[in-house]
């Protein structure tokens, strides 16, 4: 486990910004290039109108994964009350020229794929039969295994099953 400290530390040279309840740090599905830090404070996540996340944890980080891959952000992110962020304009400038900060996102990004496929797994044992979960070995397998081009933000999978 990452101490949280360490990215702090690392990102202290970056700029900090307030922002009050409602503000939003990223818009889904628009690129900024930017990587934001949280410094203190309380952070929702939106998928479309659905809730997914709540960051509140100091030192995590937002926007990187749009940096990683060149694409729009994959969610809304919006202050849920007074919260301090830094913020590096260009994320791809700060993870090359910072390779602390670039290993701390790779370890990060590890966990969490981590916890994803050991979820998927469990749910794959529990109900891989269950209709509408027929799918999850199919995503296991491209999640272990996946050599292909770039990866794009979204989902493949039908929005509106029939079962």
């Amino acid at each position: 486990m990452r101490p949280t400290s360490d990215i702090l530390t690392l990102t202290a040279h970056l700029p900090e910004v307030r922002l009050a309840a409602g503000d939003v740090v990223v818009h889904e599905g628009t690129p900024s290039g930017g990587i934001w830090v949280l410094v203190e404070g309380n952070l929702r996540v939106m998928k479309g109108d659905v809730q997914v996340n709540v960051i509140c944890n100091p030192g995590a980080l937002v926007g990187e994964m749009s940096v990683l891959l060149n694409s729009g952000h994959g969610a809304t992110v919006e202050a849920t009350e007074a919260t301090t962020m830094r913020y590096a304009a260009d994320g791809a400038s700060l993870l090359a020229g910072e390779p602390a900060i670039t290993h701390h996102l790779a370890v990060g990004l590890a966990e969490r794929l981590n916890f994803v496929t050991a979820y998927l797994a469990d749910l794959e044992h529990q109900y891989g039969g269950a209709p509408g979960l027929t799918m999850v070995s199919e995503v296991l397998t491209q999640l272990t295994q996946r050599q292909g081009p770039p990866a794009q933000p979204g989902s493949a999978r039908d929005p509106d099953p029939e079962y």
